[in-house]
C-alpha cells in the first residue's frame, strides 16, 4: 500500500497539513533567518532563491508539509516525506526547520513523534538523512531515538550525500 505522504496531523502545539502555494510569504519569512541554516550544508537556504527552489521541490514532491502553530495557527516550518522505496519498506523524512522560538525540544518532539506515527502505518523504516556537522540536528535525531547507520550516506533508491550521515528510526 503506498503511504499517506500528505496527511493532516493534529498534536498539542503543531498541527501538519500539506503544503500549499499560498504557504511562500509565511514560510519565506521564517527560512529567511540565516541563523536556521547557520550548521546546514545549504547554509544559504535563507536566501529567496535558493529557497525557492526549496519550496518549490517541496511542493512537486508530493509530501510537503506546512508545520503550523496551534495555538496561533501560524505557518512555523515545514518538513517532508520523500524518496519512498517499496522495496526497502522505507520512506525519509527530511528538509524539516522550525522558527528558532520553537527551538528546544518539545516541538521537533512532537513533529517528529506525529510524522512517524502517522508514517510508520505505512513502511517499516524512516530514515533521515543529517549534515555531517550538524550537531544540533544530530543531536536532535538521537534525542527521538534514531540510529545512526554507520557508513551509510545514501537515501533510498542509491543517491549517495557524502557529507551526511543517515539514522533510522523502525517501526515498533
Amino acid at each position: 500500500m503506498e503511504p499517506d505522504r500528505q496527511p493532516i496531523l493534529e498534536g498539542e502545539l503543531v498541527t501538519i497539513r500539506p503544503l500549499q502555494e499560498d504557504d511562500w510569504d509565511a514560510l519565506f519569512t521564517v527560512a529567511s533567518d540565516p541563523l536556521i541554516w547557520e550548521l546546514h550544508p545549504a547554509n544559504d537556504r535563507w536566501q529567496e532563491p535558493v529557497f525557492r527552489k526549496f519550496f518549490d521541490d517541496a511542493l512537486a514532491c508530493g509530501g510537503g508539509l506546512a508545520i503550523l502553530d496551534k495555538a496561533t495557527g501560524a505557518v512555523i516550518g515545514s518538513s517532508r516525506y520523500d524518496c519512498w522505496v517499496p522495496e526497502e519498506d522505507e520512506i525519509e523524512i527530511g528538509w524539516t526547520f522550525i522558527a528558532r522560538a520553537y527551538w528546544g525540544g518539545a516541538y521537533n518532539r512532537e513533529i517528529k513523534r506525529l510524522m512517524l506515527d502517522h508514517i510508520h502505518r505505512f513502511v517499516n523504516r524512516v530514515v533521515f538523512i543529517v549534515g555531517q556537522n550538524n550537531l544540533r540536528s544530530r543531536g536532535a535525531m538521537e534525542k527521538i531515538g534514531g540510529s545512526l547507520i554507520p557508513g551509510r550516506t545514501h537515501r533510498g533508491g542509491g543517491k549517495a550525500f557524502p557529507d551526511h550521515v543517515v539514522y533510522e528510526i523502525c517501526r515498533p
